[in-house]
């Protein structure tokens, strides 16, 4: 499966994960981006989104396990990942750029683009990819 993981570059940057070389993916609320959360298994592909200022999709990282009982909740409802950074891309490829193609009609980004982790269909990777290597 495929995922895309938005997070602050201001909070914790691709880069950040790059240095880290790992880190718990925690924090995540929203009902819908848990239950995406949960369905997290290892080896899953991640695109690492910049939000803010950037709105930009600027890397790839991996599940190293299955997503998992936060323990930091004590509802036990919400859940964690343990990802690793993969490769940042060539550019990043931005939201305007994705809103403007129509392949991205029914990409969760574009239609719930507050969510903040969310499912991308092998079509919408590998679109997303190609776009990340064309010179703008």
């Amino acid at each position: 499966m495929n995922w895309l993981f938005k997070e602050e570059p201001t909070h914790y940057s691709f880069d950040d994960l790059a240095k880290d070389k790992r880190t718990i993916w925690s924090g995540v609320k929203n009902p819908l981006a848990q239950k995406h959360l949960h369905a997290v298994r290892k080896g899953d592909r991640i695109f690492y989104y910049h939000t803010g200022d950037e709105k930009s999709v600027v890397g790839i990282a991996k599940a190293l396990g299955d997503a998992y009982p936060d323990p930091d909740d004590t509802t036990g409802k919400q859940a964690v990942v343990d990802v690793a950074p993969v490769k940042k891309l060539p550019r990043g490829v931005r939201l305007a750029e994705i809103k403007a193609d129509t392949a991205f009609k029914d990409f969760p980004l574009v239609r719930i683009s507050r969510l903040s982790v969310m499912p991308v269909t092998d079509a919408e990777w590998t679109r997303i990819e190609k776009l990340a290597s064309k010179a703008l």
